[in-house]
């Protein structure tokens, strides 16, 4: 493919070779957020467009606010790898990848520029326009990959963001003393939170015994919806947020 129509209006095309058919005819109702984690966003597209990287996204976002778009939104990018998200594991197939340039926790995490945010809210708000996202479906990279993935990361404005329009968000419960639910506790307490993580769409079994997969799972959660610590624990504050985000689902999404 040497190139192709942007489908979101001002978009520059640099076309990747990355990408193939979205697998049983899904069409995508999902977005999922990454950032590049490269030294810089010459590097990141080039990488995208790489044949020997095997990885792409439909869009890039860089820093000054400029979107490039890399594969057709009508493609399966191959962005999300392994993961899953509301018991489907080909993430690929049902979603639409956003890459957003920052060099990552590896080399400095810096601030996202409000430029590019701006960017990515009108980018955001045309997607879940044209192809009916709900805002629960707007959702990290790390999210749908807990533990093998950490971005975008508990710096990105989610805030900031669902106020614009874009994803489903609450205001992240106080850090307060209470019971905590770690790793190595079991019973019925645990079993609950693994429910509810498993609810609002975690891969992760209710075994009522919090392991190091629902210590991951929850750190995830706590990176997208309750920031201020993230370290895989189930205070109250990260049990409060998420009882409260799954009331404010929908009543016939989730």
């Amino acid at each position: 493919m040497s190139g192709f129509e942007p489908d979101y209006p001002g978009a520059e095309v640099r076309a990747s070779p990355n990408f193939g058919e979205r697998r049983g005819g899904a069409k995508p109702d999902a977005l999922v957020l990454h950032y590049t984690g490269m030294e810089t966003e010459q590097a990141a597209e080039a990488r995208l467009c790489d044949p020997a990287s095997e990885v792409s996204a439909h869009y890039l976002v860089c820093e000054d606010g400029r979107v490039v778009q890399l594969v057709p939104e009508e493609k399966r990018a191959w962005h999300a790898g392994k993961g899953s998200w509301g018991g489907a594991d080909d993430v690929n197939s049902f979603s639409i990848g956003i890459e957003i340039v920052n060099p990552g926790h590896d080399l400095g995490y810096p601030d996202f520029p409000d430029r590019q945010i701006e960017a990515v809210i009108a980018l955001c708000r045309d997607l879940i326009r044209r192809h009916g996202i709900l805002p629960q479906r707007v959702l990290a990279h790390s999210d749908v990959a807990p533990g093998r993935k950490i971005d975008p990361g508990e710096k990105f404005p989610w805030g900031l963001l669902a106020r614009a329009g874009v994803g489903h968000h609450v205001e992240p419960a106080p850090l307060h003393p209470g019971r905590e639910l770690a790793k190595g506790d079991q019973g019925a307490q645990v079993e609950a939170f693994q429910k509810m993580l498993a609810r609002y769409g975690y891969g992760i079994q209710a075994t009522g015994f919090f392991d190091a997969g629902t210590e991951v799972v929850t750190a995830a959660f706590q990176r997208h919806f309750r920031p201020a610590r993230v370290d895989g624990v189930a205070d109250p504050s990260t049990r409060d947020t998420l009882a409260r985000l799954i009331a404010a689902l929908p009543s016939d999404g989730g």
